[in-house]
Protein backbone atom coordinates (compact mmCIF):
# COMPACT_ATOMS: atom_id res chain seq x y z
CA UNK A 1 0.00 0.00 0.00
CA UNK A 2 2.65 2.37 0.59
CA UNK A 3 4.12 1.79 -2.80
CA UNK A 4 0.96 2.71 -4.53
CA UNK A 5 0.91 5.83 -2.36
CA UNK A 6 4.35 6.95 -2.69
CA UNK A 7 3.81 6.15 -6.54
CA UNK A 8 0.64 8.25 -6.81
CA UNK A 9 2.30 11.18 -4.63
CA UNK A 10 5.73 11.50 -6.72
CA UNK A 11 3.35 11.12 -10.10
CA UNK A 12 1.41 13.69 -8.70
CA UNK A 13 4.11 15.74 -8.25
CA UNK A 14 5.94 15.15 -10.96
CA UNK A 15 3.40 16.37 -12.84
CA UNK A 16 2.83 19.34 -10.87
CA UNK A 17 6.35 20.41 -11.51
CA UNK A 18 5.39 19.81 -15.27
CA UNK A 19 2.20 21.70 -15.26
CA UNK A 20 3.89 24.70 -13.79
CA UNK A 21 6.89 24.41 -16.22
CA UNK A 22 4.56 23.81 -19.32
CA UNK A 23 1.50 26.26 -18.17
CA UNK A 24 2.10 29.07 -20.63
CA UNK A 25 2.91 26.21 -23.62
CA UNK A 26 0.42 24.16 -23.41
CA UNK A 27 -2.41 23.79 -25.27
CA UNK A 28 -5.69 22.49 -24.58
CA UNK A 29 -6.91 21.87 -28.55
CA UNK A 30 -8.49 18.51 -29.41
CA UNK A 31 -7.00 18.35 -32.58
CA UNK A 32 -3.35 18.19 -30.90
CA UNK A 33 -1.87 14.88 -29.38
CA UNK A 34 -0.92 14.80 -25.95
CA UNK A 35 2.20 14.29 -25.20
CA UNK A 36 4.37 10.78 -24.60
CA UNK A 37 4.93 12.03 -21.42
CA UNK A 38 1.05 12.68 -20.56
CA UNK A 39 -0.22 10.11 -22.06
CA UNK A 40 1.70 8.23 -19.73
CA UNK A 41 1.42 9.56 -16.48
CA UNK A 42 -2.72 9.74 -17.32
CA UNK A 43 -2.47 6.24 -18.69
CA UNK A 44 -0.85 5.18 -15.17
CA UNK A 45 -3.37 6.78 -12.99
CA UNK A 46 -6.26 5.92 -15.15
CA UNK A 47 -5.06 2.09 -14.57
CA UNK A 48 -4.56 2.64 -10.87
CA UNK A 49 -7.93 4.63 -10.39
CA UNK A 50 -9.79 1.72 -12.23
CA UNK A 51 -8.32 -0.87 -10.39
CA UNK A 52 -9.25 0.50 -7.21
CA UNK A 53 -12.95 1.19 -8.31
CA UNK A 54 -12.81 -2.08 -9.75
CA UNK A 55 -11.27 -4.35 -7.05
CA UNK A 56 -15.15 -5.67 -5.12
CA UNK A 57 -17.20 -6.24 -8.89
CA UNK A 58 -17.58 -9.71 -9.09
CA UNK A 59 -17.20 -11.01 -12.62
CA UNK A 60 -20.25 -13.87 -14.04
CA UNK A 61 -18.54 -16.59 -16.23
CA UNK A 62 -19.15 -15.86 -19.84
CA UNK A 63 -21.13 -18.23 -21.85
CA UNK A 64 -21.07 -18.53 -25.63
CA UNK A 65 -24.47 -16.42 -25.04
CA UNK A 66 -23.73 -13.41 -23.42
CA UNK A 67 -20.47 -13.03 -26.17
CA UNK A 68 -23.23 -13.09 -28.88
CA UNK A 69 -25.51 -10.68 -26.86
CA UNK A 70 -22.44 -8.67 -26.02
CA UNK A 71 -21.82 -8.50 -30.17
CA UNK A 72 -25.30 -7.01 -30.37
CA UNK A 73 -24.97 -4.44 -27.94
CA UNK A 74 -21.38 -3.50 -29.37
CA UNK A 75 -22.71 -2.96 -32.79
CA UNK A 76 -25.74 -0.80 -31.53
CA UNK A 77 -23.68 1.24 -29.45
CA UNK A 78 -19.77 1.05 -29.19
CA UNK A 79 -18.64 0.53 -32.92
CA UNK A 80 -19.80 4.37 -33.89
CA UNK A 81 -15.94 5.22 -32.46
CA UNK A 82 -14.44 1.59 -32.17
CA UNK A 83 -15.28 0.73 -35.13
CA UNK A 84 -16.97 -3.06 -36.34
CA UNK A 85 -15.60 -5.56 -34.58
CA UNK A 86 -13.97 -3.19 -31.83
CA UNK A 87 -10.00 -3.31 -33.49
CA UNK A 88 -10.02 -0.06 -35.92
CA UNK A 89 -11.28 3.26 -34.53
CA UNK A 90 -13.55 4.76 -37.03
CA UNK A 91 -12.86 8.45 -38.34
CA UNK A 92 -14.98 9.66 -34.91
CA UNK A 93 -12.53 7.47 -32.72
CA UNK A 94 -9.84 8.52 -34.07
CA UNK A 95 -10.45 12.19 -34.41
CA UNK A 96 -10.84 11.62 -30.10
CA UNK A 97 -7.85 12.66 -28.25
CA UNK A 98 -7.23 10.17 -26.31
CA UNK A 99 -8.73 8.20 -29.74
CA UNK A 100 -10.83 5.48 -29.55
CA UNK A 101 -8.48 2.05 -28.32
CA UNK A 102 -8.41 -0.85 -30.51
CA UNK A 103 -9.85 -3.26 -27.98
CA UNK A 104 -8.41 -6.49 -29.04
CA UNK A 105 -5.16 -5.23 -28.03
CA UNK A 106 -2.50 -6.36 -25.67
CA UNK A 107 -2.86 -3.35 -23.81
CA UNK A 108 -6.34 -3.40 -23.15
CA UNK A 109 -6.94 -6.53 -22.75
CA UNK A 110 -4.28 -6.73 -19.46
CA UNK A 111 -7.44 -4.97 -18.00
CA UNK A 112 -9.58 -8.09 -15.88
CA UNK A 113 -13.30 -8.28 -16.16
CA UNK A 114 -14.11 -6.15 -13.73
CA UNK A 115 -12.37 -3.39 -14.72
CA UNK A 116 -14.15 -3.59 -18.25
CA UNK A 117 -17.29 -3.55 -16.63
CA UNK A 118 -16.43 -0.49 -14.32
CA UNK A 119 -15.46 1.29 -17.09
CA UNK A 120 -18.47 0.49 -19.49
CA UNK A 121 -20.70 1.56 -16.31
CA UNK A 122 -19.16 4.56 -15.54
CA UNK A 123 -16.78 5.91 -18.47
CA UNK A 124 -13.65 7.41 -18.38
CA UNK A 125 -13.88 11.70 -17.84
CA UNK A 126 -12.09 13.68 -20.15
CA UNK A 127 -11.38 10.70 -22.73
CA UNK A 128 -14.32 10.44 -24.77
CA UNK A 129 -15.33 7.39 -23.37
CA UNK A 130 -19.40 7.16 -21.97
CA UNK A 131 -20.31 5.59 -19.08
CA UNK A 132 -23.39 3.37 -20.14
CA UNK A 133 -24.18 2.37 -16.47
CA UNK A 134 -27.61 4.85 -16.97
CA UNK A 135 -28.93 3.12 -20.30
CA UNK A 136 -28.17 0.09 -19.49
CA UNK A 137 -28.40 -2.35 -17.02
CA UNK A 138 -25.65 -4.24 -15.09
CA UNK A 139 -26.85 -7.39 -16.94
CA UNK A 140 -26.84 -5.67 -19.96
CA UNK A 141 -23.23 -4.61 -19.39
CA UNK A 142 -21.86 -7.81 -18.93
CA UNK A 143 -22.08 -9.07 -22.11
CA UNK A 144 -20.73 -6.46 -23.58
CA UNK A 145 -17.61 -7.35 -21.36
CA UNK A 146 -17.65 -10.60 -22.22
CA UNK A 147 -17.60 -9.60 -25.91
CA UNK A 148 -14.80 -6.81 -25.83
CA UNK A 149 -12.76 -9.85 -24.20
CA UNK A 150 -13.53 -12.26 -26.93
CA UNK A 151 -11.29 -9.57 -29.19
CA UNK A 152 -8.41 -11.23 -27.73
CA UNK A 153 -8.87 -13.94 -29.86
CA UNK A 154 -9.53 -12.03 -33.23
CA UNK A 155 -6.69 -10.81 -35.83
CA UNK A 156 -7.39 -9.18 -38.06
Amino acid sequence: MRRIVATVFFTLLALAVMGTLALATWNPAALEPPSRLETAAATRAKRWMVARRARNIHAPAPTAQSAKMGEMQFAARCQVCHGIGGRTPTDLGRGMNPQATDLGSAEVQRYSDAEFFWIIRNGIRLSGMPGFGKMLSDEEIWPLVHYVRSLNDKNE
